[in-house]
């Protein structure tokens, strides 16, 4: 296949999903013209002999491909090209794979199976280009880029491959960390900004959320949830790293004494506003604390809505409102970039997808009023970013990615 007939990753995307769906022992009844056409190539198969094998073969050099590890493990499984697995039913298939990264199998089915299949079709693509296994596609083989410069939307598809495969012999370029993404709500047009990284490396954003739970109880600073990072990095230290004043815990347990009752919890969906402490070294000026999470009775675990998480996220930007407000009348400058993680898909048990969901509600209601403010959206993993990155692109106008900067 030359590189101006290569194929569309989401074509690809959709047959692999339908061998998931089938099976390979079904490969002889499923239409497959994508991969039909792809596995024509020199060294698949012999003339006269039967596409579905060729196929086969294909499915197996791309999943090879990818690296080893947990993605491959569970890519192998989802399409039965583990041993023995080749005539296991579908819901035998995902649950097996399920395991592989230690989910349930409703979470598995909502997060990592597209982001294993996406791999796999990367993969494909990568194969028909004439690339080596696990090297990026020239852009100028990865199909036309827009008029505009923005990147093919593959872009942080490839990136996530490059982060869960093993090293190769060659070096592969670093991932990006920032991905700007056109977005458009109730005919209004912006751009939000993917960060991929961990929380304590943000920079010049004005205002950060924060999870809480309903009691706005901070986490201890050594763990490694966003509130845990955020108090660590408010912190103010000595020279020699010693705490001198746990700056984000003070204020917060100074607006729970002042607004709440002692005790007791506040409503899900308040918004508590603190400073930022030591990171405003970094132009972070402000931390809003989400309380989303519910502590179930008698254990360590909590219960998180959907409906209170897009409660808070519109209780955040009439936060934003009121600071700016306050913020004219002392003459300071307003408030503008909003930085939001995927609130309660952490232990709050919440799907990646379904706290996007909920988030996003409140921010598609924010721009479709025309509200005019910086957005960017921070994950940590990968895989969670190119599943974010598919759901702002799926949103009303079906934006493309853009380089990050």
């Amino acid at each position: 296949m030359s590189p101006t007939q290569l194929p569309d990753h989401g074509a690809v995307l959709a047959e692999v999903r339908e061998v998931r769906r089938a099976g390979i022992v079904r490969l002889r009844e499923l239409r497959l013209p994508v991969l039909t056409g792809m596995s024509a190539s020199p060294g698949e198969g012999s003339p006269g002999e039967p596409r579905f094998p060729a196929v086969e073969r294909l499915l197996r050099t791309a999943v090879a491909a990818i690296g080893g590890g947990t993605l491959q493990e569970a890519a192998e499984f989802s399409l039965g090209l583990a041993q023995g697995t080749r005539d296991w039913p579908p819901a035998d298939r995902r649950r097996r794979a399920a395991q592989v990264y230690g989910v349930s199998v409703e979470r598995f089915r909502k997060n990592q199976e597209l982001m294993v299949l996406g791999q796999v079709a990367e993969q494909l693509v990568r194969l028909a280009s004439g690339a080596p296994a696990g090297a990026a596609v020239p852009a100028s083989d990865a199909g036309t880029a827009p008029a505009d410069g923005s990147a093919p939307a593959s872009a942080l598809t490839s990136a996530s491959a490059s982060a869960t495969s093993e090293p190769s012999a060659r070096p592969r370029p670093l991932a990006p960390s920032h991905h700007r993404i056109p977005v458009r709500a109730g005919g209004h047009g912006g751009h939000v900004t993917l960060h991929v990284h961990a929380v304590d490396l943000l920079r010049d954003i004005d205002v950060v959320v924060s999870p809480s739970n309903t009691h706005l109880a901070l986490p201890e600073p050594y763990k490694s949830s966003v509130a845990a990072s955020l108090r660590r990095a408010g912190a103010v230290r000595d020279p020699a790293g010693r705490l001198v004043e746990d700056s984000v815990r003070d204020e917060l347990r100074a607006w729970s004494d002042r607004f709440a009752a002692p005790g007791l919890s506040v409503a899900p969906g308040t918004v508590a506003p603190t400073g930022a402490g030591a990171l405003a070294w970094q132009g972070i000026r402000r931390i809003f604390h989400a309380a989303v999470a519910v502590p179930r009775p008698g254990t360590n675990d909590y219960d998180v809505q959907p409906a209170d998480v897009t409660r808070a996220v519109t209780r955040v930007f009439a936060l934003l409102a009121e600071e700016n407000g306050r913020s004219a009348d002392a003459g300071l400058p307003p408030l503008r970039s909003l930085c939001l993680p995927l609130l309660g898909a952490g232990r709050g048990g919440l799907t990646p997808a379904v706290s996007f969901a909920a988030v996003w509600a409140a921010v598609e209601a924010e721009l479709a009023r025309g509200g005019d403010w910086d957005l960017h959206f921070l994950v940590r993993r990968p895989e969670r970013a190119l599943l974010v990155a598919e759901l702002l692109a799926s949103t009303d106008g079906a934006p493309t990615e853009e380089p990050g900067p």
